[in-house]
């Protein structure tokens, strides 16, 4: 019962909207009216400003990190469950119940899951996305490079057990997947910039 109980917690976690909560305290907007439509921190930056951006990307760091660390506690840091808890909080960030299931893309609550779960390897993928990002200028080219490699990182920088890595694997294509639309405008030119 408690490990269900775990990834339930996970999903809740994940499932709060920060990036709209945020832009509609702040400004009263709806953050999924503008710009890219997402309610996550790139989106948020560029509609409501780089302050509100960066506290959205830190509470979608934060709820990552924080589910995956409730799962080791409730389940005596069994590594199965932290890599499904890893897999639920991305899930209700990117289908929260609050927000009928429509939201973000799940890349910050990616990079706190794993921060917690294996963070030498995740340390390692912030080199290679900010590389990226600065090679190509976009936030999601660094962002489908990083979590597609991530796997790969955790197999040969932390030697991880085979839950976490088949938990990078999962996340990595789901973050890939989230990117579709992105992925498109890449290939046809008009991608957004990221201005530093």
């Amino acid at each position: 019962m408690m490990p269900l109980a775990v990834l339930l917690i996970a999903y809740l976690l994940g499932a709060i909207p920060f990036g709209y909560l945020l832009v509609k305290w702040k400004t009263g907007a709806d953050v999924r009216a503008a710009g890219s439509g997402n309610i996550g921190a790139t989106n948020v930056m560029r509609t409501t400003g780089r302050a509100t951006g960066v506290v959205t990307l830190l509470l979608d760091i934060a709820k990552g990190y924080a589910a995956v660390w409730i799962a080791g506690r409730l389940t005596g840091q069994d590594v199965l469950w932290m890599s499904l808890a890893a897999l639920a909080v991305m899930a209700g960030h990117a289908y929260p119940v609050f927000l009928r299931f429509k939201g973000g893309k799940a890349v910050a609550s990616f990079v706190g899951a794993f921060l917690c779960l294996t963070p030498w390897a995740l340390a390692a993928e912030a080199i290679i996305f900010v590389v990226v990002v600065v090679k190509t200028r976009h936030i999601s080219m660094g962002s489908i490079v990083g979590a597609a490699t991530l796997p790969l990182a955790i197999w040969l920088i932390m030697k991880a057990p085979l839950p976490a890595v088949g938990a990078a694997v999962v996340a990595g294509a789901f973050v890939t997947y989230r990117h579709s639309s992105n992925i498109q405008r890449l290939r046809l030119g008009t991608e957004n910039v990221f201005k530093f």
